[in-house]
């Protein structure tokens, strides 16, 4: 099949932080998406999320051929029932007597538990407002402040959810909170101090332990080697992917697992759509991008 290069403007798209910049796709038989230019995470990063992905086009097809005819409703007792197993942290087996995640041990259980009962109060329309309340809305569920004005470091969370990468909502023990990155998460500078912002952002009241907006990359791998599994050795409560639809203006929150949690389409002044479509390459063809792909298939939210 011959490539044929369709070059569009994006600016209608693109949110006040990135007018003006233009998407380049090239269709053949696999999908390129490029990121302009003026993308401020280095290239590398991005040439290493796209070497690890494959191609949308062909695998969305099949996935349309092979749920066309499902009911484009949500059946809310199944995704009630994928919220408390949720819970189970995989398999009990997982858990020793005294409440430790014997594979990830960093994980605050109970505040990781509590995370997702916040979750589970959040309805489609909770989440399909204006994007600058959902993420508030993200924040208080994460048992995260909005610290907007804080410094970075020194607890602020302005960054959360905002970007392609910072969007895994990670709850870990208090002994774990001032771990350092050894090299082991790549591309995620050595060292990596969070524990001050940790404490500092962390609302009490969701039990022991703390709460970050921790890097999602590395999470394509199995097992992750991101900042929640590798730096904290936590599981993550949630993530935040954008679904691959035209516009990339879905979302969906995962658990550790990949299992749905809540979904939303939300208005306004959204993260620009580079960080959008990264966010979707960073997770495309892991255990969390099973949940976005039949979204897109099925065009629902």
């Amino acid at each position: 099949m011959k490539s044929s290069l369709l070059t569009f403007s994006f600016a209608a798209l693109l949110s006040n932080r990135s007018t003006h910049a233009f998407i380049t796709v090239k269709r053949s038989t696999s999908l390129l998406l490029m990121i302009p230019h003026q993308a401020r995470y280095d290239e590398r990063i991005l040439s290493q999320i796209s070497a690890s992905t494959t191609s949308t086009s062909n695998s969305r097809r099949t996935t349309t051929n092979r749920t066309r005819g499902r009911e484009e409703t949500r059946n809310f007792t199944t995704l009630n029932a994928s919220i408390s197993s949720s819970n189970n942290i995989s398999s009990n087996n997982n858990i020793s007597n005294n409440n430790v995640d014997l594979e990830y041990p960093g994980t605050a259980i109970q505040r990781m538990k509590n995370v997702r009962a916040r979750v589970a109060t959040l309805s489609k329309e909770d989440l399909s407002g204006d994007w600058e309340v959902v993420r508030r809305k993200l924040l208080w569920a994460g048992g995260l402040r909005d610290l907007p004005d804080a410094i970075p470091g020194q607890g602020y969370t302005g960054h959360s959810f905002n970007d392609f990468n910072h969007v895994d909502l990670t709850a870990m023990n208090d002994d774990t909170s001032d771990n350092l990155n050894d090299g082991e998460v790549k591309q995620i500078a050595v060292g990596n101090f969070l524990g001050e912002g940790i404490r500092k952002a962390s609302m009490p009241e969701l039990g022991p332990g703390g709460s970050w907006s921790t890097c999602a990359i590395g999470c394509n791998v199995s097992p992750p080697r991101d900042v929640a599994h590798k730096q904290f050795h936590s599981r993550i409560a949630f993530k935040l992917v954008w679904v691959p639809n035209d516009n990339f203006n879905m979302f969906a929150l995962v658990d550790d697992d990949g299992n749905e949690l809540a979904r939303g389409k939300p208005t306004g002044d959204l993260p620009a759509l580079r960080e959008r479509l990264m966010n979707y390459r960073l997770v495309q063809s892991s255990k969390y991008a099973h949940v976005v792909d039949e979204i897109a298939a099925n065009s629902v939210v």
